[in-house]
């Protein structure tokens, strides 16, 4: 939508995050709080946001990035303040209404915002305010009504008197302004009150003094609401986002065994028919395909895997897994890693920066460090890459076919050619041809009786 503008306020420290960097840069289910909030906005079909940074407002800039305009609160004077600094950019668009929201709720769903544009249009409102029925509002601000049921004005916790503070509907922080009418407001509003701010809310006070009309738009579902100001609330922020991204992902086809012990971040995708086993965390971009079985107790971190894949009990990061494999247990797959179809890489393998052809095993205990492996290669349980010397790294190549032997060390670089067979426990520093045997070890020496002499001594 170009016919509103977007202002998300986003200049507050968070002390009580006790943390040296801006609360909205934490991060909820692997993304930025802030960067809930954003995308959300584009969901709806916003374009004209104005984010109002602070405290080292720089980092949430090169966070967002240029498709935002921001304006600076340099003294935190409560979220009136905070929209006038914006004043400037918003006049920098016709558009007739302002949709003001908090850069740490991160939750608000784009039908909800959808909501609340589209009530106060239709009731040509001078300002509209998403509010919430909660039990226990605690120190939420409470929405004072008429006998009528109009909205009379926001009053803080901080400022209420006994009776008010037994209200149960309160203000989420979300709304949505006539432009014009809202900064003339904000011209006439002081900051008498507990903190000595300049409140938003006291704008509704001020429609309400002057007869303009003002709607109240409760939320559905009032778990939407929830802000972060501690790290006990990002912690509580963290299970409703997980609730909601394990129940997409059920509704979509996707057997999640324990939703309470499985934690899934925002960006990624799963394929129908696969199972996701508990104690089982996939953070980033990560895609997974379909039937595929993955857990218990795996991480998966920014990879892409295919369909048909079985992971049991590893940990995967930037890699990318093709149709049909198998890992672990207790598989590590570092960056750079990338299995070919049908791929077997056995318990206590660690691979980095690497790539194993089609229908390749590599067994127990082996590692494959800065290598190109073949199809159908065969790597023993203990077979190692020694690929770097102290100073740099080297590559190894292995052809299709070869056979490498258990507990043999390849010295790289070195190149291992189709077909070739390393013998069991050979340390190779050389090239082997295709089709021929590599063995590399010392003569076994058998010294008889040698139990009976030690024995007699």
């Amino acid at each position: 939508m170009t016919d509103i503008v977007c202002i998300v306020l986003a200049a507050g420290k968070g002390t009580r995050m006790r943390s040296k960097k801006p609360k909205v840069l934490h991060k909820l289910a692997g993304k930025e709080i802030i960067k809930h909030v954003l995308e959300t906005l584009h969901e709806v079909g916003f374009k004209n946001i104005i984010v109002v940074v602070g405290y080292k407002g720089k980092l949430i800039e090169d966070l967002a990035g240029k498709d935002y305009l921001y304006a600076y609160q340099e003294k935190q004077l409560g979220t009136g303040h905070a929209v006038l600094q914006a004043k400037e950019k918003v006049l920098l668009f016709p558009a007739k209404d302002l949709l003001v929201l908090c850069g740490d709720v991160p939750l608000l769903s784009p039908s909800t915002l959808q909501n609340l544009v589209s009530t106060h249009r239709k009731n040509r409102a001078a300002a509209s305010i998403l509010t919430a029925n909660l039990e226990n509002p605690s120190n939420y601000g409470r929405i004072v009504r008429a006998e009528d049921g109009s909205v009379v004005r926001i009053v803080e916790a901080k400022d209420a008197l006994p009776d008010e503070l037994e209200i149960n509907e309160v203000n989420t922080g979300t709304y949505c302004f006539n432009r014009e009418l809202l900064f003339e407001a904000l011209d006439g509003i002081s900051p008498n009150n507990a903190q000595g701010e300049y409140y938003l809310t006291d704008v509704v006070d001020y429609f309400c003094q002057k007869g303009l009309p003002v709607e109240a738009v409760p939320l559905k579902d009032p778990k939407e609401m929830h802000g972060i100001n501690d790290r006990i609330q990002l912690a509580e922020a963290e299970k409703l986002v997980q609730e909601r991204i394990n129940l997409k992902f059920m509704r979509e086809g996707v057997t999640i065994v324990d939703p309470a012990t499985t934690f899934i971040d925002a960006g990624v995708e799963i394929g129908q028919d696969t199972i996701i086993f508990p104690f089982t965390c996939i953070h980033g971009n990560s895609k997974i395909g379909c039937e595929c079985e993955i857990g218990a107790g795996t991480i998966i971190k920014d990879s892409i895997m295919g369909n048909g894949i079985i992971v049991k009990n590893s940990f995967i990061s930037e890699s990318t897994i093709n149709n049909n494999c198998t890992i672990g247990p207790y598989a590590n797959l570092r960056p750079g890693t990338v299995l070919r179809e049908g791929v077997k890489v056995g318990d206590f393998v660690e691979i980095k920066n690497s790539e194993i052809g089609r229908n390749s095993k590599v067994s127990h205990l082996a590692y494959l460090g800065d290598s190109i492996v073949g199809a159908k290669v065969n790597v023993g349980a203990g077979a190692i890459t020694c690929n770097y010397d102290g100073k740099a790294k080297w590559g190894t190549e292995i052809g299709d076919g070869a056979f490498i032997g258990s507990n043999v060390s390849l010295v790289a670089p070195v190149k291992i050619g189709p077909g070739a067979v390393i013998g069991a426990g050979s340390t190779i520093t050389k090239d082997v041809p295709g089709s021929a045997l590599g063995v590399a070890r010392s003569k076994q020496v058998n010294l008889l009786k040698w139990k009976d002499k030690t024995d007699n001594k």
